[in-house]
């Protein structure tokens, strides 16, 4: 015979003190049980649970918000007959209400002081200090995980996020590389002119370019334009429940969404900067020919000579850098998007300023690195 589904939760008063409590206290069971709490004595003194016959933590938390609030009256409240399976979920239940109760509360109208505020916003930044290490280190293992395994590597993304991120930023990354190299070849012609040192251009453009600019101005154009898009895709997700969907299924968010990213910035960023680098010597080489009188193939003789294999190397070795710390801060922002669309803006804007931010960080810390091994 199919066993009998329990009925609902219900609340029975059996004498003045003594409360039967019985049905499914589950998420699907709960009904409006929460709101006949007003219509019963306070002066219960004993709960009689052996007839509660399932129990979750939707159920634990109200029963946790019941004893709270009878212990306000009588803090010898007897719970009968529980089954210990049901005690210990009711136990952690109470436990964390309790913690969230005791949680001291500031009232929405009184203005915070200033060392206040300066000590709230410390804690919020630690925090998220701590989650975003711990997002590192999950996504670490994770990688670590197909690495072991290669079957479980999704291509199919990979390749998506090389052409979404590599491929369609050429156009933007070009342009502005090329404008680039014109306006440092242009603010270096009156000085070179004035020296009579017009060939030296070569040198300026080639080092500047190559070794700063190229990698910098491409990671921070990725940075606004991917890092950005990582960011509300998976804080989209998260407000629709995917997320939750996606692990209910036994599919890893981490090995979807964060991985394939991060493999293809890996591989596209370096590239971009080598297109960087090109475009922006082009762009130097025509406007030294325009402002300062230096053939084409002046420029190009003084740039082998200026230029070395170490410079150029310097600049692509930063860009896998570059990439993961954009990957990681826009998957990062976008994981923790809750609530509505306006939390998916919000992140979106943080995972693009922290971005910039620790790559402009990181390339100063390469030019003090690299000027302390002499390179």
């Amino acid at each position: 015979m199919p066993a009998i589904a329990p009925g609902p939760a219900a609340i029975a008063l059996l004498k003045p003190e003594e409360l039967v409590l019985s049905g499914a206290w589950t998420a699907y069971g709960l009904g409006r049980i929460e709101q006949q709490f007003a219509a019963l004595p306070r002066s219960a003194r004993r709960l009689e649970m052996a007839r509660i016959e399932a129990l979750d933590s939707a159920g634990a938390w109200v029963l946790a918000k019941l004893l709270v609030r009878l212990h306000a009256e009588n803090p010898a409240v007897e719970l009968a007959d529980l089954r210990p399976e049901f005690a210990r979920l009711l136990h952690s239940a109470r436990q964390r209400l309790e913690q969230l109760t005791a949680l001291p509360s500031v009232p929405a109208n009184v203005p915070l002081s200033r060392l206040a505020a300066l000590g709230r916003a410390t804690l919020a930044a630690c925090e998220q200090v701590t989650a975003l290490l711990a997002f590192v280190g999950e996504t670490a293992s994770a990688l670590l995980a197909c690495l072991a395994h290669p079957a479980r590597i999704r291509w199919r993304p990979i390749l998506y996020n090389i052409r979404s991120a590599g491929f369609d930023a050429l156009p933007i990354v070009g342009l502005l590389s090329f404008l680039l190299g014109i306006v440092v070849a242009y603010q270096g012609a009156d000085q070179l002119r004035q020296y009579g040192a017009n060939i030296f251009v070569a040198d300026l453009v080639g080092l500047s370019m190559l070794r700063e600019f190229a990698p910098l101005i491409t990671a921070i154009i990725i940075a606004g334009r991917s890092g950005s898009a990582y960011a509300a895709q998976i804080g989209t997700m998260a407000v629709t429940e995917e997320i939750d969907a996606m692990r209910t299924l036994g599919i890893s968010p981490l090995e979807l969404l964060v991985l394939p990213k991060i493999v293809a910035l890996l591989i596209a960023l370096p590239l971009l900067t080598v297109f960087a680098d090109g475009l922006g010597v082009v762009g130097g080489m025509l406007m030294a020919h325009a402002q300062l009188a230096v053939g084409y193939v002046e420029f190009g003789e003084r740039f082998v000579k200026a230029v070395g294999v170490t410079a150029y190397l310097i600049g692509i070795g930063k860009a896998p850098v570059f990439a993961v710390i954009i990957v990681v801060i826009g998957c990062f922002q976008g994981f923790r998007t809750a609530g509505g669309a306006d939390s998916v803006g919000r992140q979106t804007t943080r995972s693009v300023v922290q971005s910039i931010f620790l790559v402009i960080v990181a390339d100063a810390l390469f030019s003090v690195a690299f000027s302390a091994l002499d390179l």
